[in-house]
């Protein structure tokens, strides 16, 4: 019976590779879709912090990283170039593109980062796994968390690859655990 699974969904876990071929030898090991947009945010959040802290805290880079940090984990074509919007940890009016886009042009290495982000997401989000694979391996080196990231990505290439092609997910299993650990939580010390 464990001969008919064709898939297995898994996280970035090393141990769960191991011996998902010795229970399921004839499956496909995708590994979950979140877990490398997780990855590959965390990575990008460490680049922006580690940037932060060189900033003085009154400089408009300063303040556009440390509040408007969502900006930068939003879809580039969700940003919206026309749209003039009120920042207000700057209290200035600007288009959020144009806010992406002063970071992007004053740190290089920050504008390398986060162009791999955004060709990760967009890889996994249209399943383009010629995109994925040449984002993975065309990578240059920033001396950034994202180097960790890629060299994860790099080591578990098939089953990343996996991810873009199938369609499966763990996103509704984790969904049904996230309800029963809040409602445990919301229940604790009612009697039965």
């Amino acid at each position: 019976e464990r001969e008919c699974v064709q898939s297995v969904v898994i996280d970035l876990n090393a141990q769960y590779q191991s011996f998902i071929y010795r229970l399921f030898p004839n499956a496909n090991i995708i590994i979950d879709r979140f877990h490398l947009v997780q990855l590959a945010g965390r990575a990008l959040d460490n680049c922006r912090i580690s940037i932060l802290k060189q900033l003085d805290k009154q400089s408009r880079e300063y303040k556009i990283m440390k509040s408007h940090w969502k900006l930068f984990h939003k879809k580039a074509e969700d940003l919206h170039p026309e749209e003039v919007v009120f920042l207000r940890g700057v209290k200035q009016y600007m288009t959020r593109q144009n806010a992406v886009d002063l970071i992007t042009s004053k740190f290089s290495k920050f504008a390398e980062v986060y162009q791999t982000y955004q060709d990760i997401t967009k890889a996994l989000n249209e399943r383009n796994s010629e995109l994925l694979e040449s984002t993975i391996l065309d990578y240059q080196k920033t001396n950034t968390e994202m180097d960790t990231a890629i060299q994860t990505l790099r080591q578990n290439r098939k089953y990343v690859l996996n991810s873009a092609k199938f369609e499966y997910s763990n996103g509704p299993l984790e969904g049904i655990n996230r309800k029963i650990k809040t409602l445990k939580r919301t229940c604790y010390g009612f009697a039965n």
